[in-house]
């Protein structure tokens, strides 16, 4: 299969969604070349054979009439007092201006009482910089479209003012409008008043005003929707205490290297994930996995890049650096689900990209249909004009990919990791959540569990010998086993007793001298090998224990159950999910975890090779199933499934398999990670309705003249400003 190349560009000039409609269409015509246009974030995510270029790329946009250029890397504001954003800045004045200016020429149209002698003339004087310079933008981008044989929302807008002001002109220079004394009422409603008496400007001036206004409010929004993502891209240090030739030097963070050295005082931010060599501390990870408590570290310990270092002095060695490290990836994960479409948005597209040409036809046929009934030119033009104006489905385009900056920015401030758009749609059919048994419902760290002498031993000789046996290897089991049992005695792990003589049997054990005593620890298989009689009804995977000939008594020893995974099971099935622990352990073992927390289904004794198949044979039965896991074993089942959730605290190959990450090793944020896609999509969906909803209801009644064009202009605006308000209650998400 040949190899395809990913090219991020930032796209200028688009308006509306049948801008960014048009931009994707022309790429998708180039060979071999995939694109999607998210107007709400104004980037392409294309992906391309080597040999087309990206020069061609941006050329092929240019020729659409719009910009294209790939991201510049973000630069620190100098001036702090400084608009962070120009654009928003510039189309603040354009809307205080014409709001000014439209203000009083709306009131003297409304207002019959206001209407002096050449009141009419006050009007055009104030309403022409409005319709001219106020309406620019719009006129601007129909003109380019029209050049290239197009129409977006812009040419709605524009051919709708220009022609109420156009009219206008007419009936005040060639019609009776201009006469000194004229007046005109204001009615919701049309009249079939006389043609040439008739003006438009507080049409043209109020819905360019109206129209800039929604525009301005949406800028706003989708500066604010993008502010999660933002502010996870500045959580990184800027500058770093490097350990140079046993000297301390403050350097740019760019300029540390992997394997370096560098020092954390209190207070200041990890400069990157590294392993810690010297000190301990408490670290705030707070901002990057949501985690209120601090956690402490020691040497040894991995720190994340962002943490902010709460107490000690550490000295950390450096790990992956810029674009590898953990917080610039999550930046990326969270880019790349904000840059995608759900299926709901591709539909929504395909709406938008015929929609503008049907409302011109539909315009054109109400003019058409109002002048043939001899309603007469002023009923026929105002309901014609109300259609261009109210059909602008700029909501439509704003519905799905602000809830998605909104949803997926949410979701990083929590610790969530939502990959792409398509992910929400399987949450909402999830019914299954496969849960892995070792680093995900447990720590995955062994504990002692149980201590059970036989009759005729004492607790504490069983403890010592084997804690002692077991402190002389360097199994994880018998780790834990000397671990237990120094805790349980009271003593550290030093005091156990020392082997004089010591064997690992692999596969089966320990055995070695102990005060004295040939004492075994280990499977049943070694007891039979040494011809030590097995007492019956042992513990499958406990550890048993003999000397001198004689079984003495047996350990559990297990992977501890998470302090939050009964609670997070409880939830999950609050949300309608039937859990199921799958695991490779003993079945028995899997059954008592499963017992704690709460699931009734249990697939256990399972090899790593076979999970992916498990989560095929539930599909097969007719279940959608989520499977959420942590480690290298787990990575194709994550992909089988419907919907993978992989723990953050996990391998980089079950994260890569995934559609959502938990940055977070806590399993209750699976729970909330599924409750914010629903609700997300929930939003979409509601944004949607509300957005074909209004078209659909609107456009009937403008065509048969109920509508003022204002009004009109007025209700579309706050269609999009609806849309985008209701998209940012996915902030207050908990």
């Amino acid at each position: 299969m040949p190899s395809t190349t990913v090219t991020e560009l930032t796209i200028g000039g688009m308006t509306c969604a049948s801008c960014a409609a048009r931009v994707e269409k022309k790429l998708n015509r180039m060979d071999g070349v995939t694109a999607t246009v998210n107007y709400a974030t104004e980037k392409a995510h294309v992906e391309h054979p080597p040999e087309v270029g990206v020069d061609e790329l941006i050329a092929t946009v240019v020729k659409t009439g719009y910009t294209a250029e790939e991201p510049a890397p973000p630069e620190p504001a100098e001036d702090p007092g400084a608009d962070p954003d120009p654009e928003l800045a510039a189309l603040r004045r354009r809307l205080l201006v014409s709001a000014v200016l439209a203000a009083p020429v709306v009131l003297l149209a409304m207002v019959p009482a206001l209407q002096f002698d050449n009141w009419q003339w006050l009007s055009l004087t104030l309403a022409s910089p409005v319709v001219v310079w106020g309406g620019l933008p719009f006129h601007r981008a129909a003109w380019t479209n029209l050049r290239h044989g197009a129409a977006t929302m812009d040419t709605l807008v524009s051919v709708g003012t220009l022609a109420a002001y156009g009219w206008s002109l007419w009936a005040l220079f060639l019609g009776d409008a201009g006469t000194p004394g004229m007046r005109h009422g204001f009615d919701l409603t049309v009249d079939r008043a006389d043609a040439s008496s008739a003006i438009y400007l507080e049409v043209a001036a109020g819905v360019v005003a109206f129209i800039l206004l929604g525009r301005h409010l949406e800028a706003r929004a989708k500066r604010k929707a993008g502010s999660a993502l933002r502010a996870l891209m500045e959580l990184g240090a800027k500058d770093v205490t490097v350990l140079r030739d046993g000297r301390e030097a403050r350097v740019s963070v760019d300029g540390l290297r992997t394997g370096e050295l560098f020092v954390v005082r209190p207070g200041e931010k990890v400069a990157t994930d590294g392993t810690v060599e010297e000190g301990s501390s408490a670290v705030d990870a707070s901002l990057l996995t949501g985690e209120s408590l601090p956690v402490d570290v020691v040497p040894g310990d991995p720190v994340t890049g962002g943490c902010v270092n709460v107490s000690g002095r550490l000295v950390v060695r450096a790990g992956p650096v810029g674009a590898d490290t953990r917080l610039a990836r999550m930046a990326k994960l969270v880019e790349d689900a904000q840059s995608g479409k759900a299926e709901v948005q591709r539909l929504a597209d395909r709406v938008s990209a015929v929609f503008v040409p049907v409302v011109l036809l539909i315009a054109l046929a109400t003019l058409g249909f109002w002048l043939g009934t001899g309603a007469g030119a002023t009923a026929a033009f105002t309901a014609a004009v109300a259609v261009l104006i109210i059909a602008c489905p700029c909501a439509l385009g704003l519905a799905t990919p602000t809830a998605l900056l909104v949803g997926t920015g949410r979701g990083a401030q929590l610790g969530i990791l939502i990959k792409g758009p398509e992910v929400l749609e399987s949450t909402r059919r999830v019914d299954t959540v496969v849960l892995d048994k070792t680093g995900t419902v447990t720590t995955g760290r062994m504990a002692l569990t149980g201590v059970h002498p036989a009759a005729g031993t004492d607790e504490e000789t069983l403890l010592r010998l084997a804690g002692g046996l077991e402190h002389a290897s360097e199994h994880p089991v018998a780790r834990a086993v000397a671990a237990g049992a120094a805790e349980r005695l009271g003593v550290p792990a030093d005091a156990l007793p020392v082997p004089k003589t010591f064997e690992n049997v692999p596969g089966l054990g320990v055995r070695g001298s102990v005060d004295g005593r040939l004492v075994l620890a280990g499977r049943a298989a070694l007891l039979a090998a040494e011809e030590v009689p097995v007492p019956a009804g042992a513990e499958p995977g406990a550890v048993l224990v003999a000397w001198d000939g004689v079984a003495r008594g047996s350990l559990t020893v297990a992977d501890a159950v998470k302090d939050t995974s009964a609670e997070a099971v409880a939830r999950l099935r609050g949300l309608g999910l039937r859990p199921v622990l799958l695991t490779g352990d003993h079945r028995a073992v899997a059954e008592a975890v499963a017992a704690e927390v709460g699931i009734d289904e249990v697939i256990a004794e399972v090899l790593p090779e076979e999970k992916a198949g498990v989560v095929r044979r539930l599909q097969a039965e007719g279940r959608t199933v989520a499977m959420v896991g942590d480690g290298v074993n787990d990575a194709a089942a994550l992909a089988t499934a419907d919907l993978g959730l992989a723990l953050g605290t996990g391998t980089d190959a079950a994260i890569e398999a995934s559609d959502l990450t938990l940055v977070r090793g806590d399993l209750r944020v699976a729970a909330d990670a599924i409750r914010l896609s629903r609700r997300t999509l929930g939003t979409i969906k509601g944004n949607l309705a509300w957005a074909f909803g209004y078209n659909a209801a609107a456009l009937p009644l403008a065509a048969a003249g109920l509508l003022n064009p204002m009004i009109a202009g007025l209700t579309m605006a706050f269609s999009s400003v609806f849309v985008v308000t209701n998209s940012l209650r996915l902030r207050r998400f908990r």
